[in-house]
């Protein structure tokens, strides 16, 4: 019939106007859009300060975009960015959750929303906070050297889902459930309370002036010595922690998903990572040469891909620090973590976890540690190992 509403058929030359199909998502094209360099690598880097960055005309500074295989896998947007000497970023506003990191220099930030008031705090070397999704936002540089700082997005997954970058960043609609406009919101709070899988103590705080500072509380369970208090600072992102452990120790090596980045605070040393399709003990096996090692310190991070084994060696002679971020949901890959009565990432593999437990591990880890110590000069604290078949 005439009247017959029917479905539009796309002919040929209809799908060819398209275009073709390519590899890319939208966030790869906004990267690429944004004139700066995007640096790669496979699990980490040693030092993000010192990455090339280039003129940023969005910000008016200097920047750069990571991206690493785990970032990648749970859509975790990451850059480092500069603020020259005495100089300011623009104000920018995005729908996106992001989470900032200081690692040199001082300065203030000014937040609001829509018309109202702006809430101004200082931050300096060590500062890490938290900005709600689409308040107004702007970075000034307090000293004459040039500020440089990391910045974590859920950036990704919104342009990739949104494919259109107005409603991204000129978007009108503010999240009033999420940000309380009160001169009290970035300062530090002391509500703690113990919480999660770990059953450690998590800070709820909009902001930490200096997490290399934080007083952390004891937790033992995957290295003797270690200290752990976790963060949040959102209704779903960002969720981290900050942990320490003595010189001379190393943690069990463990999995999980993707989407874990961690920055180092203080201390130094290098991180094991290898996919746990390659088993507890790799070198044994004769995969060794798939171990990647990344060496870390000041500044390093590194993000461990999904379902990787993942290893911290503190081989300096003082206490390393490292802060983590994570939060938000991820994609599938390795889930249901939380077993009935324990959280997976606490128990051996042996009783179904993800966790090595130092009697299980590759004896060529330990021998490697120890060997690097000697080096150095500085006593291996690890308790002696019966490592079991």
């Amino acid at each position: 019939m005439a009247d017959d509403v029917r479905p539009t058929i796309a002919t040929a030359a209809t799908v060819a106007a398209r275009g073709p199909k390519v590899n890319t998502f939208p966030y790869d094209d906004f990267m690429a859009r944004e004139g700066v360099p995007v640096h790669k690598a496979p699990i980490g880097i040693e030092d993000v300060t010192k990455l090339p960055r280039a003129p940023w005309a969005r910000l008016n500074g200097k920047g750069a975009f990571i991206e690493l295989e785990g970032t990648f896998q749970s859509e975790r947007g990451l850059y480092v960015a500069e603020i020259p000497g005495s100089g300011a970023l623009e104000p920018e506003r995005h729908l996106y959750e992001e989470e900032l990191f200081i690692l040199e220099g001082w300065g203030t930030a000014q937040v609001w929303q829509g018309n109202g008031e702006k809430l101004t705090f200082e931050w300096g070397p060590g500062s890490v906070f938290a900005l709600p999704p689409n308040t107004h936002h702007r970075l000034l540089n307090g000293g004459r050297e040039p500020v440089i700082f990391m910045g974590v997005t859920t950036a990704p997954r919104l342009v990739n889902a949104a494919d259109d970058l107005d409603f991204v960043f000129d978007c009108d609609y503010q999240f009033v459930d999420l940000y309380a406009q009160n001169s009290n919101y970035f300062l530090l709070a002391d509500t703690r309370t113990t919480e999660n899988s770990y059953r450690s103590v998590t800070l709820h705080t909009n902001f930490i002036p200096d997490a290399r500072k934080l007083l952390l509380d004891e937790a033992e369970r995957k290295v003797a010595g270690g200290q752990i208090t976790g963060y949040r600072m959102g209704k779903r992102f960002p969720h981290g922690h900050v942990s320490q452990w003595p010189a001379g120790r190393y943690h069990k090596a463990h999995y999980h998903g993707p989407g874990a980045i961690l920055l180092g605070l203080d201390g130094e040393g290098y991180v094991l990572a290898w996919d746990s399709k390659l088993g507890a003990r790799p070198y044994a096996s004769g995969r060794g040469e798939q171990v990647h090692v990344v060496q870390w310190t000041k500044n390093s991070i590194y993000c461990p891909p999904d379902g990787y084994f993942h290893q911290h060696f503190n081989s300096g002679d003082t206490p390393a620090r490292h802060i983590a971020v994570y939060g938000e949901w991820l994609p599938l890959g390795v889930h249901n973590m939380a077993a009935e009565d324990a959280y997976r990432g606490l128990l051996s593999f042996r009783e179904g976890g993800t966790l090595i437990d130092y009697e299980d591990e590759d004896p060529q880890v330990r021998k490697d540690f120890e060997q690097t110590l000697a080096r150095k000069g500085i006593t291996c604290s690890m308790p002696p190992i019966a490592y079991r078949d």
